[in-house]
């Protein structure tokens, strides 16, 4: 035991001298294995940190409250809650009867003694520096006690009059405005002066102002109504503390009591001690069971996560193992002198693994460290991009353990191959630096095929036969590891083609070809970045080709649309100038909606005084499909049959305008490239262009139902009859079905429609651009709208536009700069192993030159081999993986088509080889290796002194 003990402790001291000694080479090891560790641990600190803890979600949410009452609106009728409010449904089932609607009563669930302070949430549009800006208006008392720790001050101070407001620290940027500036509302004479600023800690970048209750929603709501505009859609929850005879804030107990009456209750006393499943009423529901993540998923989910962590681990070894053995080559004479003094093997691979042990707990120490300092350092950074605040930096000593030790292990396994090979080297190799003779073991090219076979047959198996990604890319990864272990042989393969060569390449492929032994490391670790990358960027790009082809455009390449849905389209001519002033437009065509009811009405109505219209759908052409009451009727067979039908198709594209009606010219058939020679004729001789045929009654007219009661249609539907309106009825040109309409149904000229008595409205512009409108343009455009603080649907159609572009030049660059780094060491190790080869050429007056080359191409040799084997490797998962999306979406396809659904479209799952990427990586890399390492290689002369014999 005493043996054992002091052998390692010299085996450790020895190595803890070598690795300071060499600097340099040790520097570059710790590098590799602690950035990954400082990744790692810097995720974990964020991602734990900006998860909150209960107590600190309930601080955000009450403040200093037991608890938060709000309306689901169900007009008292008990509910069915989770134990954080977050979902809820009625506890009775009113199926077939009357769903209630309407406000519930919330003081009624307020026991008695309790202190209560209201917070009501609205929105308006704020006039600011620029114009208008719609803007969150919140009324609390935000200065109170029981409201400490919602709202975080930062200058200045809450309100304490009805004329004063605080501002959150976003609203301040956006608006130009600042602590001192009045403020005022569109529609709301009343002046408001801002006296402070606050952030919300869980909406960093949220627009909203903060009032007194009654300062500012009650008057805006009453004077934009006032003037027929839609109101501020405020809603009012009750902060509840219990005081001194609720030491235990609401139980869960009484938040079922509080849902017998008809109110949600968020309590941090059950979001504190939450209830078991079993006692939650809403999960016994049926529905609800889901509500726990799966085991099949967790299990799922660790595959995932220990497949990704196993491969770094093996490109961190792979990286790091050449590393080691440049180490273990240039301390041979130090280690030949452990074995004349009576070391034995196991001595020597104990110094070489303590070389591993010592840069692997360097490793994890540096890269944890700066793991904590850098995320304390950008943690503002960190909560600005994630939009709120840290709870906390929680630093969880057992996970960053974890990923320490993951460093350590690494390091030892980096180091496990040139401790055996160094032990093996008899001591007189050692001390004369003569390398021997070893024959190449014939056991590890038949293990690399056997590993190659099985793994592809797994991952051929898994992409054809299962779901499961993750038995894809465990088979694709013990491919990988059978090419690293055949890539001796493959390396032996490569030199064959030297005699093709000129001499200075030649002879760098000879010589790494005939010392395998420090090339194949090499060459692996060149492999396993370059395989990694190749097999993202080929699922990246052919996701992209299939994202490419199954893209629906809302309107022909370069074209505009602009639409406004609220406020009776009164700011539509402005908006309409605007957009023709900042952008490069070539034909604008006005449009109107059609409106029923008083002119301010929104497109949807919904508010008090304005109705709808809907086109009537002919009964023989209504999809039988879509009658809730007859789909189980149909048989699978037969739903696949009615999903073809013409009655049942629908078009992709999501309509902009209510129904699809449009009031407009034949300048809109020129805008959307709608190419009907008789569309524009038929406009002119006042009928309708339709493009849904569907909507086409057998007497070859379109109807258009006005509906004023909307109650009255919603009960006459709910009863399966005709819901009471005025018809009006239209002439109709039918368009081909090869006409892509974008969305719409039907145009209708404005002549058309005002002699049939319909009431329009503005409602926006198409356009035809001579060139696509540009960023700059764009930005300039969204500063003019934004002046008029009018919400405005502004549509560029700009194509396709992949966003995987930058993600392949990332990866393309990170492969490079990692097979550059591995090639680097490659060139370092064989500098160190062909110092004789290097003194003989300066002795015999050979140039600086020649020297360089020979030592550029060593180093290039190595990356061209490793960028081959590593994308042909590389290639092998991204198939199997996109094998199995095809097979994944080929069975949601045959669901839906049993489904009868018409959207559903046959599946196109292609593979697309990305040659750019495996272009670049295949010239640019190993010519940038190449060039390094000749640039590093020394230029003057070293002659040394002849060995031993």
């Amino acid at each position: 035991m005493t043996t054992w003990y002091h052998s390692w402790r010299a085996a450790l001291r020895i190595a803890r001298r070598d690795a300071w000694r060499y600097k340099g080479r040790s520097f570059l090891v710790l590098a590799m294995i602690a950035l990954p560790i400082l990744g790692v641990s810097a995720l974990d600190l964020t991602l734990r940190s900006a998860e909150l803890s209960a107590s600190e979600s309930m601080e955000r949410e009450l403040g200093g409250a037991d608890a938060r009452f709000s309306d689901p609106e169900y007009d008292g009728e008990a509910v069915l809650q989770s134990p954080d409010a977050q979902m809820y449904q009625l506890k009775e089932d009113f199926d077939g009867a009357s769903w209630p609607d309407g406000a519930t009563d919330l003081k009624k669930a307020i026991p008695a003694g309790a202190t209560v302070l209201e917070d009501s949430v609205g929105s308006g549009k704020l006039r600011t520096t620029h114009g208008l800006l719609h803007t969150e208006i919140r009324e609390l008392k935000a200065a109170d006690p029981m409201a400490r720790g919602i709202m975080r001050l930062g200058e200045g101070r809450f309100p304490e009059k009805s004329g004063e407001l605080a501002a959150t620290t976003h609203f301040l940027e956006a608006s130009g405005l600042r602590i001192g500036s009045q403020l005022t509302a569109r529609g709301l004479d009343a002046e408001y002066r801002i006296v402070g600023s606050y952030e919300l800690p869980s909406e960093l970048a949220v627009d909203q102002v903060n009032a007194l209750p009654g300062a500012m929603l009650d008057p805006l709501d009453k004077a934009l109504k006032a003037d027929d505009l839609p109101g501020t859609s405020a809603t009012t929850t009750y902060l509840v503390d219990r005081g001194a005879s609720g030491a235990d804030g609401f139980t869960w107990n009484m938040v079922q009591e509080a849902n017998a009456k008809g109110v949600l209750v968020t309590s941090r006393a059950v979001a504190l001690n939450p209830p078991a499943g079993a006692d939650v009423p809403l999960y016994q529901m049926d529905g609800w069971g889901g509500y726990e993540q799966s085991t099949a998923a967790q299990t799922a989910e660790l595959a995932a996560v220990g497949t990704v962590v196993g491969l770094a681990m093996l490109e961190i070894c792979l990286l790091a193992g050449p590393a080691f053995a440049v180490g273990a080559r240039r301390s041979r004479r130090q280690l030949g002198l452990v074995g004349a003094n009576g070391g034995d093997r196991h001595h020597i691979r104990a110094i070489v693994l303590g070389g591993g042990l010592v840069i692997g707990v360097a490793s994890a120490v540096v890269g944890t460290v700066l793991a904590v300092g850098l995320t304390f350092a950008l943690r503002p950074l960190l909560e600005d991009y994630m939009g709120k605040r840290f709870g906390s930096f929680d630093i969880r000593p057992l996970e960053l353990g974890g990923i320490a030790l993951l460093a350590v292990v690494t390091g030892l396994l980096a180091a496990i191959v040139p401790a055996i090979t160094s032990s093996r080297q008899t001591v007189l190799a050692s001390l004369t630096g003569r390398r021997g003779v070893r024959k190449s073991s014939r056991v590890l090219p038949v293990v690399g095929l056997i590993a190659v076979a099985i793994g592809a047959s797994i991952a051929l198996y898994g992409s054809l036969m299962t779901d499961q990604f993750a038995v894809v890319a465990g088979g694709s990864a013990l491919a990988e590891l059978g090419v690293v272990a055949l890539t001796p042989a493959l390396v032996g393969l490569f030199g064959r083609i030297g005699r093709w060569l000129p001499l200075s390449p030649r002879l760098a492929l000879r010589d790494s070809v005939r010392n395998r032994g420090r090339t194949a490391p090499a060459v692996a670790a060149v492999l396993a970045a370059v395989a990694g990358t190749v097999a993202v960027s080929t699922y990246t790009v052919s996701s992209d080709a299939q994202y490419r082809a199954e893209y629906v455009p809302d309107l022909p390449h370069g074209a505009v649309a602009a639409m406004i849905t609220e406020g009776g389209g009164r700011d539509v001519p402005t908006v309409r100038e605007a957009v023709q002033k900042a952008l490069p437009v070539d034909i604008r065509a006005d449009v109107d909606r059609i409106n029923v009811g008083k002119p301010s009405c929104p497109m949807y109505g919904g508010e008090e005084g304005c109705g709808l219209y809907e086109v009537v759908l002919p009964e023989a052409n209504q999809c039988p499909l879509w009658e809730d009451d007859e789909t189980d009727k149909f048989t699978p067979a037969e739903r696949r049959k009615l999903g073809k039908d013409w009655r049942c198709q629908d078009d992709p594209v999501y309509s902009q305008v209510d129904g699809g009606v449009l009031i407009g010219d034949a300048k809109v058939l020129k805008v959307l490239d709608i190419k009907d020679p008789e569309a524009e004729k038929a406009l002119a001789e006042g009928k309708v262009v339709s493009f849904d045929k569907r909507n086409v009654n057998k007497d070859g007219r379109i109807g258009i139902r006005l509906i004023t009661d909307v109650e009255a249609a919603d009960k006459a539907r709910e009863a399966d009859k005709e819901p009471p309106g005025e018809i009006k009825s239209f002439a109709v040109h039918q368009t081909p079905e090869s006409v892509n309409p974008y969305g719409l149904s039907m145009i209708i000229t404005p002549a058309t429609a005002k002699a049939a008595g319909l009431s329009t409205v503005p409602f926006g512009a198409y356009y035809s651009t001579t060139s696509l409108p540009t960023t700059a343009q764009q930005q300039k455009l969204d500063g003019e709208i934004d002046k008029t603080g009018t919400d405005v649907n502004l549509r560029i159609e700009k194509g396709y536009t992949a966003e995987s572009d930058i993600v392949l030049l990332a990866l393309t660059v990170f492969a490079g700069l990692v097979t550059i780094g591995a090639a680097g060491i490659a060139t370092g190790l064989a500098q160190a192993d062909a110092e004789a080869d290097l003194k003989t050429l300066a002795a015999v007056g050979a140039p600086a030159r020649v020297r360089r080359t020979l030592s550029g191409l060593q180093c290039g040799v190595v990356a061209v081999m490793g960028v081959l084997l590593g994308s042909a490797a590389g290639v092998l998962p991204a198939i199997g993986l996109r094998l199995t999306t095809r097979r994944s979406e080929e069975s949601w396809y045959q669901d839906a088509l049993d489904q009868g659904s018409s959207f559903a479209t046959p599946p196109f799952v292609p593979v697309v080889i990305p040659w750019a990427t495996m272009g670049a990586l295949l010239i640019v890399v190993p010519l940038g290796a190449a060039l390094l390492a000749a640039l590093v290689t020394r230029s003057h002369r070293t002659l040394g002194r002849r060995a031993a014999t």
